[in-house]
């Protein structure tokens, strides 16, 4: 009798434990194909180091993946249980700040500001209230953030590679509003703390670059 309860008991335990496997793989599954429309547009991006003439192109084949982006999104929004979002978001968590930076590199290159909360997780088809189910965590968005200062930073010493010598004066003033940003928050999470730390190298980077393109004469306008 009693061999018959423990294995009652222990049954139970491993019906759970197989739909648990087959949720997660489940979500895994649709992470994967999010992923690889994250790569593409990437790979699209990064194309921006080394033209100046592709960066509209580049920008709209970036936007095609978002598309693809936003419809994983969805499926990942029907697959997870209503209340359980911070249970499974280990399988999207970093995947997702790396999109969060791909949508603000875009938005910037389009048009020099930057990409709200809000406007990410529209273009993502996501929530910005955890009340209202899968949303775009505000740690997420601001790790993207970060992430997209560290790109610029870049962008700006290879603009100057390819005779663009206005674009690291912008970059500049844009990366120094985004720390000015940063400053007024009271950082606690360790992650993103230390990732804000970074920042002031990527402004004192760009900071360098905008010096020396001042000291050879470059700048076209004062």
């Amino acid at each position: 009798m009693q061999n018959e309860v423990v294995k009652d008991i222990f049954d139970g335990f491993n019906d759970y434990l197989v739909k648990e496997q087959e949720m997660r793989e489940q979500i895994r599954e649709i992470v994967r194909e999010i992923d690889q429309a994250a790569k593409e547009a990437t790979i699209a991006l990064q194309v921006i180091h080394s033209s100046l003439s592709v960066v509209s192109s580049a920008c709209g084949t970036a936007r095609a993946q978002f598309e693809l982006c936003r419809t994983g999104f969805q499926k990942l929004a029907e697959v997870v249980p209503v209340g359980q979002f911070y249970r499974y978001n280990d399988h999207w968590h970093f995947m997702t700040q790396r999109i969060v930076f791909l949508v603000a590199l875009t938005v910037y290159l389009e048009n020099g500001t930057l990409v709200s909360r809000d406007t990410t997780a529209e273009i993502l088809g996501m929530k910005t209230k955890q009340a209202d189910g899968f949303h775009l965590d505000i740690e997420d968005y601001l790790m993207g953030v970060l992430q997209l200062a560290s790109e610029l930073s870049r962008y700006a010493i290879n603009s100057v590679t390819l005779g663009d010598y206005e674009r690291p004066l912008s970059i500049s003033k844009f990366v120094a509003d985004l720390n000015s940003g940063f400053r007024l928050l009271n950082l606690k999470n360790d992650s993103l703390r230390k990732r804000f730390d970074a920042l002031k190298y990527d402004v004192k980077k760009i900071e360098e670059v905008v010096y020396d393109i001042s000291i050879r004469g470059m700048r076209t306008t004062t």
